[in-house]
């Protein structure tokens, strides 16, 4: 079967880039024969699958993207601006289409993509699936002109995929009920082949001065939803170093209110290369997600607890999905740093009971979350979408 993938970012930077990416590499094991749109110069598995780059007169944001820096929200963008962005995806498309000859298209966020692979749909008859990672969704419920296309989009897709359950209930409440019985949740996994048992990370000991301490480690997008400033005003009466991965509208701010409460402990880093990233999931006691909007499931999240790190998260969005409370991780309220500050010195003191909950955080993931069975749950969808009309049209 041949699957066309619609997206609408570069193919780094981004969570929904990263699953993208790893469903291809595992959909290719499966001899699946993928094409992919998307505005991404860079070659992705070039000896491997078909690539068709989309040139945009601009590239927007649903939030943010650290590629993108100073990039429009979709928020922000004018009617005329809307239709050239997607004039841009849809010549693109239609490109694709005649050359790859898809039976499937999948597109990966409910934009103007899926207006796309409407239209598409409309003219050849290749069926389609949908993908919302969450702040797509997010979007379109804001930015009302958005909502009509998307819910016709919607109305003619053969099925919607999302990463949590929590988006899927959001998505309902939205569209409506009827769609449920073609909704399936797919969360995203780890590669576990970078994450071996044990890693060394003497090296980053080194370079960061970190023998002998504790490390709490907060990696992701620095903006207000993240909650980064929280763990931030906890810093203070936590009993270890903690390090901030990642950059974004809220960076600024960050870096003035370390400065402001005269932290010592508070390490700005910016953002790091994957290779010293995994290393920070292996040598921090604790990682901390203390996100305070619904967000969808956080790839961030499962590689730290592949890496046997222990995670303080707020109970939003996808998270609910990995975290056990007292198993392999811990709750606390959104918006509270006094609750953070507890729950990480409750850790930070307990070797035994951070260890224990470090194993059962890395057998989550072995057991449910790796890419296999992601690309597994697709596998098991596209055939049956395939059964129901000869070459994917009907």
């Amino acid at each position: 079967m041949k699957i066309l993938f619609l997206y609408d970012f570069p193919l780094w930077g981004s969570g929904s880039g990263t699953y993208l990416r790893n469903l291809i590499q595992e959909l290719l094991k499966l001899n699946y024969r993928i094409g992919i749109v998307c505005p991404e110069e860079r070659r992705f598995l070039e000896d491997k699958i078909k690539q068709y780059p989309a040139t945009l007169p601009q590239i927007p944001v649903f939030v943010g993207h650290p590629e993108l820096k100073g990039a429009k929200r979709y928020s922000e963008l004018s009617n005329r601006e809307i239709t050239e962005i997607y004039k841009s995806f849809l010549d693109t498309t239609l490109e694709a289409v005649a050359n790859f000859e898809p039976d499937l298209i999948h597109v990966n966020h409910l934009s103007l993509i899926s207006w796309v692979a409407r239209y598409i749909k409309a003219l050849e008859n290749i069926k389609y699936i949908i993908t919302t990672h969450g702040s797509c969704l997010s979007n379109i419920l804001n930015n009302k002109k958005y909502f009509s296309l998307c819910e016709d989009a919607v109305r003619n897709a053969r099925a919607i995929t999302t990463v949590s359950g929590n988006t899927r209930s959001r998505f309902l409440r939205a569209f409506g009920r009827s769609f449920a019985k073609n909704f399936y949740i797919i969360p995203g996994g780890v590669n576990m082949k970078l994450f071996p048992r044990q890693l060394d990370t003497s090296l980053l000991d080194k370079k960061y001065k970190l023998k002998n301490k504790k490390v709490v480690l907060f990696c992701g997008r620095l903006s207000s939803e993240k909650g980064a400033r929280y763990l931030i005003k906890a810093a203070k009466d936590i009993e270890g170093e903690i390090f901030i991965i990642g950059g974004g509208p809220e960076e600024q701010h960050l870096s003035q209110l370390i400065l402001q409460k005269k932290l010592n402990n508070v390490h700005l880093i910016g953002y790091v290369p994957h290779e010293e990233l995994i290393e920070f999931y292996y040598r921090a006691d604790i990682f901390v997600a203390p996100s305070v909007v619904e967000e969808a499931l956080g790839l961030t999240i499962l590689e730290a607890m592949a890496s046997k790190t222990p995670v303080i998260a707020t109970r939003k969005g996808g998270i609910p999905m990995l975290i056990k409370p007292g198993a392999n991780g811990v709750f606390v309220k959104p918006r509270n740093s006094k609750k953070i500050a507890e729950a990480c010195n409750k850790l930070l003191g307990d070797d035994k009971l951070r260890e224990k909950m470090g194993e059962m955080a890395r057998k989550t993931v072995e057991e449910k979350f790796t890419w296999g069975k992601t690309a597994q749950k697709f596998h098991r969808l596209y055939k049956k979408i395939g059964r129901n009309g000869k070459n994917g049209r009907r």
